[in-house]
């Protein structure tokens, strides 16, 4: 599996960069906290319910969610399902904004 820290997902933000972020915790933590990533819960990735990243099989997905488990376990299914570039954040959230401060 690729992993891509946060450091690097954030220089690439500040320089504007459009990147595919999907957000695989749940609701009310995606509410609390996060860096602007699609909202689709793992419990939708494990049961294929893939729908809205469909288009996206080509490009690069960064997948996150608090620790790096969650998103971790997601990025093995996305490329199962024939998804090219799947990257998963590491640290996840908690790392984010431990570093962050925010």
């Amino acid at each position: 599996m690729t992993t891509i820290t946060a450091e690097e997902v954030k220089a690439r933000l500040d320089a504007g960069e459009k990147l595919f972020l999907v957000d695989v915790r749940e609701p009310h933590e995606h509410a609390d906290f996060n860096i602007g990533g699609l909202l689709l819960p793992l419990g939708k990735v494990q049961t294929m319910q893939v729908d809205d990243i469909e288009d996206h099989k080509a490009d690069e997905v960064i997948v996150y969610c608090r620790s790096g488990n969650r998103s971790g376990q997601a990025a093995l299914i996305l490329d199962t399902l024939g998804f090219s570039n799947v990257k998963n954040l590491s640290g996840g959230m908690m790392g984010w904004q431990e570093k962050f401060k925010s």
